[in-house]
């Protein structure tokens, strides 16, 4: 999916806001659960964006209210514009205010690996991450323009990405190929305190998923640095999705509607 800079930084916002606010704070439970949970963030070194969103979704789940949306609630989309029948220009010139993010968080656990799914072999010898570096490499040679890109990896697949995406230098290095997402603290479903394994303390976090995109960009200073740099839209899909690619046409339609976000489907 596609976002201009104001979509960004209306997410900003609200996951600023979300520390501001606690949903429960009438309730006793919250009150005494929430202390250790702060201080074990704080420990951690885990930043203020990543504690305000770990505290509004564990307010959420100690408040016991229904995360479950109604279908009753909810309309289907009566029509949508289809890809092959947009009546654009594209204009290349986009593609320099653009980065093109990969999700890249997940284990291949369920495929019996133990490293970052990107690393699966897709074909001929080439992972996941391999054809993500060719596809840059071959929208930046064929369009003449440096299409900036990163990852939000996990602590569980940093490393290992980076390891593996060495050999492609032209990518990026370090804090300008990659940012991290956050972690959150287990929690005991039998009382709700926090997660405790002292011989394997890692064992005690989990990363929050791609809902951490927002709170992870903002708390990692990467928001700041991509608009310092003059970067306005930002095209994200998860590193194991290979059919999902940078499209000039959909980038241009998208910046022509002047909508704040749009989602291919």
């Amino acid at each position: 999916y596609l976002m201009d800079e104001a979509e960004v930084a209306a997410k900003m916002a609200a996951v600023a806001n979300q520390g501001k606010a606690n949903p429960t704070a009438a309730t006793p439970s919250m009150d005494s659960l929430w202390p250790s949970y702060e201080a074990k963030m704080k420990a951690e070194g885990l930043n203020s964006a990543a504690i305000a969103a770990f505290k509004y979704n564990f307010g959420v789940l100690v408040s016991g209210a229904s995360t479950l949306i109604p279908e009753s609630s909810i309309q289907p989309v009566a029509d949508l514009p289809v890809a092959d029948s947009l009546d654009v220009e594209e204009d290349s010139s986009l593609l320099a205010r653009t980065v093109m993010l990969k999700l890249n968080g997940g284990l291949g656990t369920g495929m019996g690996l133990d490293k970052a799914k990107s690393l699966l072999e897709v074909s001929d010898g080439n992972t996941f991450l391999d054809l993500i570096a060719k596809q840059v490499e071959s929208m930046r040679n064929g369009y003449g323009q440096k299409v900036a890109f990163m990852l939000m990896n996990s602590f569980s697949t940093s490393n290992d990405t980076l390891a593996a995406l060495s050999k492609y230098p032209e990518l990026g290095t370090g804090d300008d190929l990659e940012f991290v997402q956050n972690k959150a603290p287990k929690v005991t479903k039998a009382d709700l305190t926090p997660a405790s394994w002292p011989q394997q303390p890692g064992h005690e976090w989990c990363p929050p998923g791609h809902g951490d995109l927002y709170p992870a960009m903002l708390g990692s200073g990467t928001l700041d640095k991509l608009l310092a740099a003059g970067i306005k839209y930002m095209f994200v899909s998860n590193s194991d999705n290979l059919g999902a690619t940078l499209d000039l046409k959909l980038l241009s339609y998208f910046v022509s509607t002047k909508a704040p976000f749009m989602m291919e489907v």
